[in-house]
């Protein structure tokens, strides 16, 4: 469009009949406008979005992949890749079926049979390569009670996850009394902790709607009004999970990112509804403007906070792509892309809602609520007790968080054990089995890829080494590649720290064309990618959210604070987090074993949730504040009067994002429920003492000087106003 267009559109709408002679609209404002008048086309299109995607979302659990918990580049990942393609898939991804009789040696009578039965199966599966039968001193334990068949991977880790999923039962159908069947392995792991986070997934979100719904009713007072962001929520998250089939298509995107994206969207879009609903009753019910106008000033005010906390929250997830995995790319990627379609039906699809249902939506309203009631007497009278004593209650509030956060100096990250699955599991299972008969390292065998010519001298570091109880004389690759392996197995369990350092030692003391890897050295090479590439995405995360919060508020001072301020809370959750998992307290509780540390991957990508969260609620409260500021010109009234306008709906959506956090916590395997509690403590603390007690306190002691903005910035910066005449 071009700029006499425009001019003339913003002309057409700045006299619109539904609009008071005088009154402006700002881009968001002329959306909300644009939408209302063209309501079949933006239907139409939703309809078709929905339709056409969600035709794709049932597809979702099965298509998108399980594996990708790697560092690409890394000499583990290499090696791996050498060994699917020379040694007939004997790779870190190949599946593992343990057999074991409790009557007699496996190899005779219904153990023989059984053995002959599942390497008949394994054979039969074109996506598995060769398969090996269990052989003496390596795969058959010394008691001959226990054979393991190995199952060469065909693919790549995402399709042997597949492979997993599809062949698990099979196998452990072909168990007999007294001889029983359990394919293990990484692949297996994935397989059994995908299904097992699915479930959770699923329980957790059969109790988190209704007490969202009864949240959004309290805090809407209506109930079609508690209904609305529901609805929104679920067509983003539709459209949202058909995309991701269709990306799968052309690069692997991980489960991970769907689970994710699911409890994100339905607590951001939520936030972004209440945000938009609350201003429209107000301008309507409250100001009575005409339902044009009110659209209009809701998209200006409310609509432009939300454009912004979207932004921000899209860019502190960007940084995660920083770290050169698959799955925790796939995984931001997916929740950015379900941010996106929330945020895109909260400013095109809700307006239009909200202009066609008007007065409606306040049907079946609890008889205590004011409709039109935009300014919280409540929350009023709390900001003036906060102008009255901000040192004190600030100080309180610092404490607490302060308190809280102390934990985390002692915290101790590494990759999931075998004890984030459950007991029953097959991979558990077979897991336990190995290590009982195989020693404590069974389940961890490393894989070494060389040379030929230099397998005898790495043979003779591998013996010599005092972290290694076993290794398996050199075997040559079966094609003329030149390359030999050697498995060895630790003397330690896969998720012992002197793991590491065993690997260390003999990277630095193998020959050099030797390449380490093996299940649990990709896990070790991971953590050590996550350990390097944490304090850049922490670093990155900041400087954009400052960025972006100044370029919204066109105020240094206030900007520096509010980014600063999300670090609190955002550490109290770590040191929470590090009672609660490392150290087990509330373990019975919470239903899980504790493993002694928190996951890896948790410091670097839920402190890019968590402070997308923070930042959402620093947007909201910060906009009102300057929206008050723009009009007075009083810091008092600022302070004030953004508490009063925003403080219910802070509290509101903060009181939601918790029972969806929390609710996560409550089943299924202990990542989702790390993930549960760290950002549902976040989330409580942030909007209970950083939103409502610490940032409003900052306002109050720094006054005018919160939105001084130097003459040479203002030259920089695009003008942003909040305020409407």
């Amino acid at each position: 469009m071009t700029s006499t267009a425009t001019r003339r559109l913003a002309r057409k709408h700045d006299t619109d009949p539904g609009l008071s002679p005088g009154f402006k609209t700002g881009p968001l404002g002329r959306l909300g406008i644009w939408v209302t008048d063209h309501a079949k086309l933006v239907t139409g299109v939703w309809l078709l979005l929905i339709i056409g995607l969600g035709a794709f979302a049932p597809q979702v659990e099965h298509n998108l992949s399980g594996a990708g918990w790697q560092a690409d580049g890394s000499e583990s990942v290499a090696a791996r890749e050498l060994a699917r393609e020379h040694f007939g898939g004997n790779a870190s991804s190949a599946i593992q079926v343990v057999v074991q009789s409790s009557d007699g040696p496996v190899t005779e009578g219904e153990g023989a049979k059984v053995l002959a039965e599942v390497t008949q199966m394994l054979q039969e599966e074109h996506r598995i390569a060769d398969v090996v039968a269990p052989m003496p001193g390596a795969t058959l334990s010394q008691d001959g009670s226990t054979a393991i068949v190995l199952a060469g991977a065909g693919g790549d880790t995402n399709e042997m996850v597949r492979v997993a999923t599809d062949l698990k039962q099979p196998l452990q159908d072909l168990s007999v009394e007294g001889v029983q069947v359990n394919p293990t392995g990484s692949s297996l792991l994935w397989s059994d902790f995908n299904e097992a986070n699915l479930d959770a997934m699923l329980k957790s979100e059969m109790v988190s709607w209704p007490v969202t719904m009864a949240i959004l009713v309290l805090a809407f007072g209506a109930l079609v009004a508690a209904g609305l962001p529901l609805i929104l929520t679920l067509a983003g998250l539709v459209a949202s999970a058909g995309s991701l089939v269709l990306i799968n298509e052309l690069v692997p995107v991980s489960i991970w990112a769907m689970n994710f994206a699911m409890m994100f969207a339905l607590a951001l879009g939520i936030d972004y509804a209440l945000f938009l609903v609350v201003r429209y009753r107000a301008a309507r019910m409250g100001a009575h403007e005409s339902r044009k106008q009110a659209i209009a000033e809701t998209m200006g005010t409310a609509g432009k906070a939300v454009l912004l906390s979207g932004l921000t929250v899209l860019v502190s997830l960007s940084a995660v792509m920083l770290v050169p995995s698959p799955s925790f790319r796939s995984m931001a990627g997916g929740i950015m892309l379900s941010v996106v379609f929330v945020l895109g039906a909260t400013l095109t699809l809700l307006p239009l809602v909200l202009f066609k249902l008007d007065n409606k939506i306040n049907k079946f309203a609890l008889p205590w609520v004011h409709t039109g009631e935009h300014r919280s007497p409540r929350f009023a009278a709390w900001a003036e007790r906060l102008w009255k004593g901000p040192i004190a209650w600030g100080m309180a509030s610092l404490v607490i968080l302060l308190v809280l956060a102390a934990p985390i100096l002692g915290l101790k990250t590494a990759m999931p054990s075998i004890k984030v699955l459950p007991e029953d599991a097959s991979a558990r299972i077979g897991y336990d089995i190995v290590q009982d008969k195989f020693g404590e390292g069974g389940p961890g065998t490393l894989q070494i890829v060389i040379d030929r010519a230099d397998a005898d001298a790495a043979a003779e570091v591998l013996a010599g080494d005092e972290g290694i109880t076993a290794a398996m004389p050199p075997m040559p690759a079966g094609d003329d590649s030149g390359y030999a392996m050697i498995q060895a197995v630790p003397t330690v369990d896969p998720s012992d720290p002197e793991l590491a350092q065993t690997v260390d030692r003999l990277r630095a003391d193998l020959p050099e064309s030797a390449l380490v890897g093996g299940a649990a050295v990709e896990n070790l090479d991971l953590k050590a990618q996550l350990d390097e590439s944490t304090p850049l995405v922490i670093g990155v995360v900041l400087a954009l959210g400052f960025l972006l919060l100044l370029l919204a508020l066109q105020a240094p001072l206030i900007a520096l604070l509010g980014t600063l301020a999300s670090l609190l809370s955002t550490a109290a959750a770590f040191g929470v987090a590090r009672l609660v998992f490392q150290e087990g307290y509330g373990a019975d509780l919470l239903g899980f074993e504790s493993q002694g540390f928190l996951n890896a991957w948790a410091p670097m990508f839920f402190f890019a949730m968590i402070f997308a969260i923070a930042m959402d609620y620093t947007v909201f409260l910060l906009a009102s504040a300057k929206e008050h500021y723009e009009r007075s010109g009083d810091p008092k009234e600022a302070m004030v009067g953004s508490l009063a306008h925003s403080g219910r709906v802070i509290f509101a959506a903060g009181a939601v994002m918790v029972a969806v956090f929390f609710t996560f916590a409550l089943s299924g395997p202990l990542p989702p429920k790390e993930m549960g509690i760290v950002l549902g403590v976040a989330v409580l603390l942030d909007a209970a003492l950083v939103r409502l007690v610490l940032l409003p306190v900052m306002l109050r002691l720094t006054g005018k000087a919160a939105w001084y903005t130097p003459a040479w910035l203002k030259k920089v910066l695009p003008n942003i106003t909040f305020a409407h005449d």
